[in-house]
Protein backbone atom coordinates (compact mmCIF):
# COMPACT_ATOMS: atom_id res chain seq x y z
CA UNK A 1 0.00 0.00 0.00
CA UNK A 2 1.19 3.29 -1.15
CA UNK A 3 2.14 5.41 2.14
CA UNK A 4 4.69 8.42 1.23
CA UNK A 5 4.71 11.18 -0.21
CA UNK A 6 8.46 12.05 -2.06
CA UNK A 7 9.27 16.09 -2.32
CA UNK A 8 11.92 17.47 -4.36
CA UNK A 9 13.17 21.03 -3.53
CA UNK A 10 14.88 22.42 -6.64
CA UNK A 11 17.10 24.85 -4.43
CA UNK A 12 19.87 27.53 -5.71
CA UNK A 13 22.55 25.26 -4.33
CA UNK A 14 20.94 21.82 -5.13
CA UNK A 15 18.25 19.18 -4.59
CA UNK A 16 17.28 17.88 -1.86
CA UNK A 17 14.71 14.42 -2.02
CA UNK A 18 12.85 14.03 1.24
CA UNK A 19 10.09 11.59 2.04
CA UNK A 20 7.19 11.87 4.39
CA UNK A 21 4.29 9.97 5.71
CA UNK A 22 1.12 11.16 5.69
CA UNK A 23 1.31 12.95 9.18
CA UNK A 24 4.36 14.75 8.18
CA UNK A 25 7.06 12.94 9.56
CA UNK A 26 10.50 12.88 7.81
CA UNK A 27 11.15 9.52 6.75
CA UNK A 28 14.41 9.99 4.33
CA UNK A 29 16.42 12.29 2.65
CA UNK A 30 18.90 12.75 0.08
CA UNK A 31 20.51 15.89 -1.16
CA UNK A 32 22.55 16.32 -4.38
CA UNK A 33 24.56 19.71 -5.34
CA UNK A 34 24.37 21.27 -8.58
CA UNK A 35 26.76 24.36 -9.98
CA UNK A 36 25.80 27.88 -10.65
CA UNK A 37 27.24 30.05 -12.95
CA UNK A 38 27.99 34.00 -13.36
CA UNK A 39 28.78 34.47 -16.88
CA UNK A 40 29.02 38.27 -16.68
CA UNK A 41 28.21 40.61 -13.76
CA UNK A 42 24.81 40.75 -12.88
CA UNK A 43 24.18 37.61 -14.85
CA UNK A 44 23.23 34.02 -12.71
CA UNK A 45 22.57 30.98 -14.28
CA UNK A 46 22.04 27.29 -13.89
CA UNK A 47 21.31 24.32 -16.65
CA UNK A 48 18.25 22.74 -16.16
CA UNK A 49 19.95 19.61 -17.32
CA UNK A 50 21.62 19.33 -14.05
CA UNK A 51 18.62 19.88 -12.42
CA UNK A 52 17.24 16.76 -13.81
CA UNK A 53 19.96 14.75 -13.15
CA UNK A 54 20.01 15.19 -9.57
CA UNK A 55 15.93 14.23 -9.47
CA UNK A 56 16.75 11.27 -11.15
CA UNK A 57 20.17 11.01 -9.02
CA UNK A 58 18.73 11.89 -4.92
CA UNK A 59 15.08 9.51 -6.54
CA UNK A 60 17.17 6.38 -6.84
CA UNK A 61 19.33 6.86 -4.15
CA UNK A 62 16.43 7.77 -1.33
CA UNK A 63 14.97 4.26 -2.59
CA UNK A 64 17.67 2.50 -2.36
CA UNK A 65 19.05 3.66 0.78
CA UNK A 66 16.13 3.31 3.20
CA UNK A 67 14.39 0.49 1.66
CA UNK A 68 11.72 2.41 0.28
CA UNK A 69 9.81 0.11 -2.93
CA UNK A 70 8.81 2.60 -5.86
CA UNK A 71 4.88 1.39 -5.12
CA UNK A 72 5.44 2.87 -1.22
CA UNK A 73 5.33 6.18 -2.84
CA UNK A 74 1.68 7.51 -2.92
CA UNK A 75 2.56 10.45 -5.20
CA UNK A 76 6.09 12.99 -6.41
CA UNK A 77 5.80 16.75 -6.14
CA UNK A 78 8.23 19.56 -5.88
CA UNK A 79 8.86 23.16 -4.55
CA UNK A 80 11.46 25.08 -6.68
CA UNK A 81 13.35 28.29 -7.09
CA UNK A 82 11.07 31.22 -8.51
CA UNK A 83 11.49 34.04 -10.91
CA UNK A 84 13.44 31.80 -13.56
CA UNK A 85 13.24 31.62 -17.15
CA UNK A 86 13.60 28.17 -18.54
CA UNK A 87 13.24 28.35 -22.21
CA UNK A 88 12.46 24.64 -24.21
CA UNK A 89 11.75 23.62 -27.17
CA UNK A 90 8.06 21.47 -28.00
CA UNK A 91 9.85 18.41 -26.98
CA UNK A 92 10.69 19.96 -22.85
CA UNK A 93 14.33 20.15 -24.02
CA UNK A 94 15.77 23.34 -22.94
CA UNK A 95 17.48 25.93 -24.93
CA UNK A 96 20.02 27.58 -22.96
CA UNK A 97 21.00 28.14 -19.00
CA UNK A 98 18.16 28.88 -17.15
CA UNK A 99 18.34 32.58 -16.08
CA UNK A 100 17.55 32.23 -12.41
CA UNK A 101 15.82 34.55 -9.53
CA UNK A 102 19.27 36.33 -8.76
CA UNK A 103 19.83 37.36 -12.11
CA UNK A 104 19.61 41.31 -12.80
CA UNK A 105 20.78 41.86 -16.36
CA UNK A 106 17.07 43.25 -17.60
CA UNK A 107 17.37 46.62 -16.42
CA UNK A 108 16.73 47.92 -20.13
CA UNK A 109 13.87 45.05 -20.27
CA UNK A 110 12.44 46.59 -17.35
CA UNK A 111 12.69 50.34 -18.61
CA UNK A 112 10.66 49.47 -21.02
CA UNK A 113 7.86 47.72 -19.44
CA UNK A 114 7.52 50.49 -17.36
CA UNK A 115 7.02 52.87 -20.09
CA UNK A 116 4.64 50.33 -21.58
CA UNK A 117 2.48 50.63 -18.80
CA UNK A 118 1.63 52.59 -15.89
CA UNK A 119 3.59 51.18 -12.86
CA UNK A 120 0.43 51.27 -10.53
CA UNK A 121 -1.36 49.10 -13.03
CA UNK A 122 0.98 46.62 -13.27
CA UNK A 123 1.47 46.44 -9.65
CA UNK A 124 -2.30 46.16 -9.07
CA UNK A 125 -3.03 43.43 -11.63
CA UNK A 126 0.25 41.04 -10.49
CA UNK A 127 1.14 41.94 -6.75
CA UNK A 128 4.74 42.93 -8.09
CA UNK A 129 6.12 45.90 -9.61
CA UNK A 130 7.67 45.21 -13.13
CA UNK A 131 11.28 44.77 -12.14
CA UNK A 132 13.88 42.88 -14.08
CA UNK A 133 14.13 39.99 -11.28
CA UNK A 134 11.31 38.89 -12.62
CA UNK A 135 10.87 35.71 -15.39
CA UNK A 136 8.99 38.28 -17.81
CA UNK A 137 12.41 40.95 -17.68
CA UNK A 138 14.68 37.22 -18.64
CA UNK A 139 12.21 36.40 -21.43
CA UNK A 140 12.48 39.78 -22.65
CA UNK A 141 16.58 40.09 -22.65
CA UNK A 142 16.11 36.68 -24.14
CA UNK A 143 13.62 38.07 -27.58
CA UNK A 144 16.39 40.98 -27.78
CA UNK A 145 19.69 39.36 -27.64
CA UNK A 146 19.09 36.11 -28.52
CA UNK A 147 16.64 36.23 -31.08
CA UNK A 148 16.92 32.62 -32.59
CA UNK A 149 16.65 31.13 -29.20
CA UNK A 150 13.93 33.39 -28.77
CA UNK A 151 11.86 32.35 -31.95
CA UNK A 152 12.65 28.79 -31.33
CA UNK A 153 11.04 28.57 -27.61
CA UNK A 154 7.79 26.91 -27.27
CA UNK A 155 7.30 26.94 -23.36
CA UNK A 156 8.66 29.39 -20.87
CA UNK A 157 9.03 27.35 -17.23
CA UNK A 158 10.17 27.85 -13.78
CA UNK A 159 12.70 25.51 -12.39
CA UNK A 160 9.69 22.66 -10.54
CA UNK A 161 7.86 23.12 -14.11
CA UNK A 162 10.74 21.95 -16.24
CA UNK A 163 11.17 19.04 -14.27
CA UNK A 164 7.32 18.01 -14.16
CA UNK A 165 7.86 18.00 -18.03
CA UNK A 166 10.18 15.51 -17.44
CA UNK A 167 8.30 13.29 -15.39
CA UNK A 168 5.17 13.38 -17.22
CA UNK A 169 5.57 15.28 -20.30
CA UNK A 170 2.96 17.98 -19.20
CA UNK A 171 3.70 21.58 -19.89
CA UNK A 172 2.33 23.23 -16.65
CA UNK A 173 2.62 25.85 -14.09
CA UNK A 174 1.12 26.47 -10.40
CA UNK A 175 -0.86 29.80 -9.35
CA UNK A 176 2.28 30.51 -6.87
CA UNK A 177 4.87 30.00 -8.73
CA UNK A 178 2.92 31.75 -12.00
CA UNK A 179 2.28 34.97 -9.76
CA UNK A 180 6.88 35.41 -9.76
CA UNK A 181 6.90 35.81 -13.51
CA UNK A 182 5.37 39.42 -13.88
CA UNK A 183 2.37 37.98 -16.08
CA UNK A 184 -0.23 36.58 -13.50
CA UNK A 185 -3.13 38.59 -12.77
CA UNK A 186 -3.12 37.74 -8.68
CA UNK A 187 -6.41 38.07 -7.95
CA UNK A 188 -8.38 36.17 -11.24
CA UNK A 189 -5.59 33.59 -11.08
CA UNK A 190 -4.94 34.02 -15.23
CA UNK A 191 -2.45 35.22 -17.47
CA UNK A 192 -2.23 38.86 -17.92
CA UNK A 193 -3.56 39.50 -21.72
CA UNK A 194 -3.07 42.94 -20.85
CA UNK A 195 0.92 42.46 -19.76
CA UNK A 196 1.17 39.96 -22.62
CA UNK A 197 0.21 42.40 -25.38
CA UNK A 198 2.32 45.58 -23.37
CA UNK A 199 5.38 43.47 -23.52
CA UNK A 200 5.14 41.87 -26.69
CA UNK A 201 5.53 38.09 -26.77
CA UNK A 202 3.10 35.60 -27.58
CA UNK A 203 0.43 33.97 -25.29
CA UNK A 204 1.42 30.73 -25.97
CA UNK A 205 4.82 30.74 -24.63
CA UNK A 206 3.09 30.26 -21.15
CA UNK A 207 2.06 26.98 -19.93
CA UNK A 208 -1.31 25.85 -18.65
CA UNK A 209 -1.94 27.28 -14.99
CA UNK A 210 -2.97 24.82 -12.30
CA UNK A 211 -4.14 24.54 -8.64
CA UNK A 212 -0.79 23.61 -6.58
CA UNK A 213 -2.66 20.61 -5.46
CA UNK A 214 -3.85 19.62 -8.62
CA UNK A 215 -2.18 16.53 -10.26
CA UNK A 216 -0.16 18.12 -13.45
CA UNK A 217 0.22 14.36 -14.83
CA UNK A 218 1.76 10.39 -14.26
CA UNK A 219 5.46 9.64 -14.28
CA UNK A 220 5.90 8.00 -18.04
CA UNK A 221 7.81 4.84 -18.68
CA UNK A 222 10.96 6.59 -19.92
CA UNK A 223 10.62 8.72 -16.63
CA UNK A 224 10.45 5.62 -14.22
CA UNK A 225 13.40 4.06 -15.77
CA UNK A 226 15.70 6.72 -14.86
CA UNK A 227 14.17 7.47 -11.76
CA UNK A 228 13.97 4.42 -10.16
CA UNK A 229 10.04 5.07 -9.64
CA UNK A 230 6.63 3.39 -10.59
CA UNK A 231 5.47 4.10 -14.31
CA UNK A 232 2.28 5.95 -13.59
CA UNK A 233 3.21 7.39 -10.11
CA UNK A 234 1.16 10.86 -9.95
CA UNK A 235 3.19 13.96 -9.92
CA UNK A 236 0.94 17.00 -7.42
CA UNK A 237 2.16 20.40 -9.18
CA UNK A 238 3.38 21.74 -5.35
CA UNK A 239 4.96 24.81 -5.78
CA UNK A 240 7.37 27.73 -5.86
CA UNK A 241 9.77 27.87 -3.00
CA UNK A 242 8.15 30.59 -1.05
CA UNK A 243 5.01 29.44 -0.73
CA UNK A 244 5.81 25.82 0.05
CA UNK A 245 8.01 27.60 2.48
CA UNK A 246 5.33 29.31 4.39
CA UNK A 247 3.28 26.30 4.42
CA UNK A 248 6.12 24.25 6.35
CA UNK A 249 6.90 26.74 8.90
CA UNK A 250 3.20 26.44 9.46
CA UNK A 251 1.96 29.83 8.21
CA UNK A 252 -1.30 28.52 7.10
CA UNK A 253 -3.63 30.58 8.97
CA UNK A 254 -4.17 34.37 8.60
CA UNK A 255 -1.46 36.70 10.10
CA UNK A 256 1.09 33.83 10.84
CA UNK A 257 4.28 35.60 10.08
CA UNK A 258 7.39 33.50 8.98
CA UNK A 259 11.32 34.26 8.02
CA UNK A 260 13.24 31.83 5.80
CA UNK A 261 17.12 32.41 6.07
CA UNK A 262 18.16 30.50 3.29
CA UNK A 263 20.60 31.83 -0.37
CA UNK A 264 18.12 35.01 -0.35
CA UNK A 265 15.68 35.37 2.49
CA UNK A 266 12.39 36.90 3.10
CA UNK A 267 9.56 37.44 5.35
CA UNK A 268 6.25 36.54 4.83
CA UNK A 269 2.62 36.35 6.07
CA UNK A 270 -0.20 34.71 5.17
CA UNK A 271 -3.63 36.82 4.30
CA UNK A 272 -7.17 36.29 2.61
CA UNK A 273 -6.77 38.93 0.11
CA UNK A 274 -3.34 40.67 -1.97
CA UNK A 275 -1.86 43.94 -0.02
CA UNK A 276 -0.53 46.42 -2.40
CA UNK A 277 1.91 48.71 -0.73
CA UNK A 278 1.29 52.39 -1.71
CA UNK A 279 5.16 52.27 -2.54
CA UNK A 280 5.14 49.60 -4.36
CA UNK A 281 8.11 48.12 -1.90
CA UNK A 282 6.85 44.86 -1.21
CA UNK A 283 5.01 41.76 -3.23
CA UNK A 284 2.30 39.27 -3.07
CA UNK A 285 2.49 35.63 -3.83
CA UNK A 286 -0.16 32.74 -4.43
CA UNK A 287 -0.58 31.13 -1.38
CA UNK A 288 -0.11 26.60 -1.95
CA UNK A 289 -4.13 27.10 -0.42
CA UNK A 290 -5.44 28.84 -3.49
CA UNK A 291 -7.57 30.99 -1.39
CA UNK A 292 -4.97 32.52 0.37
CA UNK A 293 -2.07 34.80 -0.16
CA UNK A 294 1.47 35.40 1.23
CA UNK A 295 2.50 39.19 1.11
CA UNK A 296 6.53 39.29 1.13
CA UNK A 297 9.39 41.12 1.41
CA UNK A 298 12.62 39.44 -0.72
CA UNK A 299 16.41 40.21 0.40
CA UNK A 300 18.68 39.13 -2.56
CA UNK A 301 22.36 38.15 -0.60
CA UNK A 302 21.32 36.58 3.04
CA UNK A 303 22.89 33.54 3.37
CA UNK A 304 25.17 34.55 -0.10
CA UNK A 305 26.55 37.30 2.22
CA UNK A 306 27.83 34.79 4.70
CA UNK A 307 29.18 32.77 2.21
CA UNK A 308 30.67 35.32 0.23
CA UNK A 309 32.58 36.33 3.35
CA UNK A 310 33.70 32.78 4.07
CA UNK A 311 34.80 32.09 0.88
CA UNK A 312 36.79 35.52 0.06
CA UNK A 313 37.65 37.01 3.52
CA UNK A 314 37.81 33.75 5.47
CA UNK A 315 35.85 32.25 7.90
CA UNK A 316 35.93 32.79 11.51
CA UNK A 317 34.22 33.47 15.00
CA UNK A 318 31.81 35.98 15.05
CA UNK A 319 32.56 38.89 17.30
CA UNK A 320 30.47 38.88 21.02
CA UNK A 321 30.22 42.81 20.66
CA UNK A 322 26.64 43.70 19.52
CA UNK A 323 26.71 46.04 16.76
CA UNK A 324 30.62 44.86 15.73
CA UNK A 325 32.02 48.23 17.41
CA UNK A 326 30.27 50.70 15.27
CA UNK A 327 30.58 48.80 11.88
CA UNK A 328 27.83 48.43 8.90
CA UNK A 329 27.68 45.62 6.11
CA UNK A 330 24.94 46.52 3.72
CA UNK A 331 24.32 43.43 2.03
CA UNK A 332 23.50 44.62 -1.32
CA UNK A 333 25.95 41.98 -3.40
CA UNK A 334 23.24 41.08 -6.11
CA UNK A 335 21.55 44.16 -6.15
CA UNK A 336 18.68 44.14 -4.14
CA UNK A 337 14.54 43.77 -4.21
CA UNK A 338 12.57 44.28 -1.46
CA UNK A 339 12.67 47.21 0.08
CA UNK A 340 15.40 48.69 -2.22
CA UNK A 341 14.15 47.29 -5.61
CA UNK A 342 17.77 48.71 -6.70
CA UNK A 343 19.92 46.20 -9.28
CA UNK A 344 22.57 49.16 -8.75
CA UNK A 345 22.85 48.39 -4.94
CA UNK A 346 26.43 47.33 -3.84
CA UNK A 347 27.83 45.69 -1.24
CA UNK A 348 30.13 47.82 1.60
CA UNK A 349 31.16 47.84 4.90
CA UNK A 350 30.96 51.06 6.35
CA UNK A 351 33.13 52.34 9.43
CA UNK A 352 36.22 50.10 9.02
CA UNK A 353 38.87 51.06 11.55
CA UNK A 354 42.35 49.85 12.61
CA UNK A 355 40.70 47.97 15.47
CA UNK A 356 38.35 45.79 13.63
CA UNK A 357 39.17 42.53 13.15
CA UNK A 358 37.34 39.66 10.97
CA UNK A 359 35.41 38.56 13.97
CA UNK A 360 33.52 42.23 14.19
CA UNK A 361 33.43 42.12 10.31
CA UNK A 362 31.72 38.83 10.40
CA UNK A 363 29.28 40.04 12.76
CA UNK A 364 28.72 43.13 11.00
CA UNK A 365 27.42 40.62 7.98
CA UNK A 366 25.13 38.79 10.04
CA UNK A 367 23.52 42.45 11.44
CA UNK A 368 23.71 43.61 8.35
CA UNK A 369 20.84 41.05 7.31
CA UNK A 370 19.24 41.50 9.86
CA UNK A 371 18.96 45.69 9.84
CA UNK A 372 17.67 44.61 6.14
CA UNK A 373 15.14 42.23 7.24
CA UNK A 374 13.64 44.88 9.82
CA UNK A 375 13.07 47.26 6.71
CA UNK A 376 10.89 44.70 5.63
CA UNK A 377 9.70 43.31 9.13
CA UNK A 378 7.94 47.10 9.28
CA UNK A 379 6.36 47.10 5.82
CA UNK A 380 4.86 43.52 6.46
CA UNK A 381 3.63 43.97 9.67
CA UNK A 382 2.87 47.46 10.37
CA UNK A 383 1.25 46.72 13.64
CA UNK A 384 3.73 44.24 14.81
CA UNK A 385 3.75 40.54 15.76
CA UNK A 386 3.66 38.56 18.55
CA UNK A 387 6.35 36.31 16.72
CA UNK A 388 7.91 34.60 14.18
CA UNK A 389 8.90 31.44 12.52
CA UNK A 390 12.46 31.44 11.17
CA UNK A 391 13.17 28.44 8.81
CA UNK A 392 16.23 27.71 6.20
CA UNK A 393 19.79 26.80 6.56
CA UNK A 394 20.94 29.57 7.99
CA UNK A 395 18.28 29.26 11.16
CA UNK A 396 20.36 26.47 12.27
CA UNK A 397 22.69 29.22 13.59
CA UNK A 398 21.26 30.45 17.02
CA UNK A 399 23.95 33.19 17.43
CA UNK A 400 22.52 34.38 14.12
CA UNK A 401 18.90 33.98 14.72
CA UNK A 402 19.31 35.82 18.50
CA UNK A 403 20.72 38.76 16.66
CA UNK A 404 17.63 38.52 14.28
CA UNK A 405 15.32 38.68 17.70
CA UNK A 406 17.22 41.40 19.04
CA UNK A 407 16.80 43.80 16.42
CA UNK A 408 13.17 42.50 15.30
CA UNK A 409 12.49 43.12 19.17
CA UNK A 410 10.22 39.84 18.47
CA UNK A 411 10.70 36.00 19.81
CA UNK A 412 11.93 33.74 16.82
CA UNK A 413 10.54 29.98 17.28
CA UNK A 414 12.83 27.82 16.06
CA UNK A 415 10.37 24.51 14.57
CA UNK A 416 11.78 21.07 14.40
CA UNK A 417 12.42 20.76 10.44
CA UNK A 418 14.75 23.95 9.42
CA UNK A 419 16.02 23.04 5.91
CA UNK A 420 13.38 20.60 5.03
CA UNK A 421 10.63 23.33 5.63
CA UNK A 422 10.27 23.52 1.88
CA UNK A 423 9.57 20.23 1.15
CA UNK A 424 7.16 19.25 3.88
CA UNK A 425 5.15 22.06 2.73
CA UNK A 426 5.23 21.20 -1.01
CA UNK A 427 4.73 17.32 0.78
CA UNK A 428 1.65 18.48 2.60
CA UNK A 429 0.43 20.32 -0.49
CA UNK A 430 0.83 17.00 -2.30
CA UNK A 431 -1.26 15.23 0.34
CA UNK A 432 -4.05 17.97 0.43
CA UNK A 433 -4.14 17.39 -3.27
CA UNK A 434 -4.43 13.27 -3.12
CA UNK A 435 -6.78 13.36 -0.34
CA UNK A 436 -4.37 11.68 2.16
CA UNK A 437 -4.04 15.31 4.49
CA UNK A 438 -7.45 16.95 5.23
CA UNK A 439 -6.33 20.05 4.76
CA UNK A 440 -3.61 22.70 4.58
CA UNK A 441 -4.83 24.09 8.29
CA UNK A 442 -5.29 20.31 9.62
CA UNK A 443 -1.36 20.41 8.90
CA UNK A 444 -0.47 23.60 10.45
CA UNK A 445 1.06 21.85 13.65
CA UNK A 446 3.17 19.23 11.72
CA UNK A 447 6.35 21.20 11.57
CA UNK A 448 6.68 21.55 15.56
CA UNK A 449 8.63 24.88 17.77
CA UNK A 450 11.62 22.69 19.36
CA UNK A 451 13.32 26.68 20.35
CA UNK A 452 11.91 30.06 21.33
CA UNK A 453 14.26 32.80 21.47
CA UNK A 454 13.44 35.88 23.12
CA UNK A 455 14.64 39.61 22.43
CA UNK A 456 17.46 40.84 25.19
CA UNK A 457 16.42 44.15 26.03
CA UNK A 458 19.56 46.03 25.87
CA UNK A 459 20.75 44.51 22.64
CA UNK A 460 17.53 45.55 21.24
CA UNK A 461 18.03 49.44 22.72
CA UNK A 462 21.32 49.37 21.02
CA UNK A 463 19.98 48.22 17.48
CA UNK A 464 17.44 50.33 17.44
CA UNK A 465 19.66 52.85 17.08
CA UNK A 466 21.73 51.10 14.60
CA UNK A 467 18.68 50.17 12.00
CA UNK A 468 18.52 53.41 12.08
CA UNK A 469 21.97 54.51 10.73
CA UNK A 470 21.55 51.64 8.58
CA UNK A 471 18.81 53.07 5.87
CA UNK A 472 20.45 56.29 5.93
CA UNK A 473 23.96 54.79 4.73
CA UNK A 474 22.36 53.34 1.83
CA UNK A 475 20.86 56.92 0.89
CA UNK A 476 24.26 58.17 1.34
CA UNK A 477 25.82 55.54 -0.66
CA UNK A 478 23.16 56.24 -4.03
CA UNK A 479 25.16 58.56 -5.67
CA UNK A 480 28.16 56.50 -5.95
CA UNK A 481 26.21 53.08 -6.28
CA UNK A 482 24.52 54.41 -9.91
CA UNK A 483 25.77 54.97 -12.94
CA UNK A 484 25.16 53.75 -16.57
CA UNK A 485 27.99 50.75 -15.86
CA UNK A 486 29.74 50.08 -12.72
CA UNK A 487 33.05 49.37 -14.24
CA UNK A 488 33.35 51.71 -18.18
CA UNK A 489 32.24 54.66 -15.52
CA UNK A 490 35.80 53.97 -13.52
CA UNK A 491 37.89 53.73 -16.56
CA UNK A 492 40.41 56.34 -18.09
CA UNK A 493 38.27 57.16 -21.46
Amino acid sequence: MSRYILAHDLGTSGNKATVYDFEGQLVAFSVDSYPTFYPSQRFVEQNPDDWWSSVCKTSKKILANNNIRPSDIACVTLSGQMMGCVLTDKYGESLRNAIIWADSRAGVQEDFLRKQMDSWEFYKITGHRPASFYSLAKLLWVKENEPTIYKNTYKMLNAKDYIIHKLTGVFATDYSDASGTNLLELESKNWSSSIIKAAGIEAGLLPKLLPSTDTAGKITKAAATVTGLSEGTPVVMGGGDGSCAAVGAGAVTKGSVYVVIGSSSWIAHTTSTPIYDPHQKTFTWVALDKDLYTPCGTMQAAGYSVNWFNENIGETQISNSPGADGLFFLPYLLGERSPRWDANARASFIGLTMTHKKPDMARAVLEGVGYNLKIILDLICKTGTENITAIGGGAKNTQWLQILADIFETPIQIPAYLEEATSLGAAICAGVGIGAIESFAAAAGFNKTSKTLSPQKENASLYRKMYKHFDRLYYALDGANHGTNHTDRFSSS
